[in-house]
């Protein structure tokens, strides 16, 4: 997928997301997350606005990758570039979504051992 202004692309982010954070505001905006316990924090996987935003969200979905919203917190993240480690005054926020992911992977896995 080619970049246009404003926009990041998000091409072999694959099974590195670990959520994807929306907000609706006046521009539809997407961030992927990704974990890995090796790096210090968190990382952007893909980030965009508008049409790229739709396309995150619909590639989330296809891979059944949560998605949260939080319009403010997608604003923030979206400002980071693609790689940028979350900042130590994220940390908080980004942990929610973790645990959100966390929790939602447990309860997939009792659904499906049943």
């Amino acid at each position: 997928m080619k970049e246009k202004a404003g926009k990041r692309s998000f091409e072999g982010w694959g099974s590195q997301v670990e959520s994807v954070s929306t907000g609706q505001g006046k521009t539809r905006q997407a961030v992927a997350l990704g974990y890995d316990p090796d790096d210090q924090a968190p990382k952007i996987i893909a980030a965009g606005r508008g049409i790229l935003a739709d396309k995150i969200i619909e590639k989330a979905r296809e891979e059944n990758v949560p998605l949260h919203k939080d319009e403010k917190l997608a604003k923030t993240l979206g400002k980071l570039e693609i790689g940028d480690l979350i900042p130590p005054e994220l940390y908080e926020a980004v942990a929610e979504i973790l645990v959100f992911v966390d929790d939602m992977d447990r309860i997939r896995g009792k659904l499906s051992d049943k």
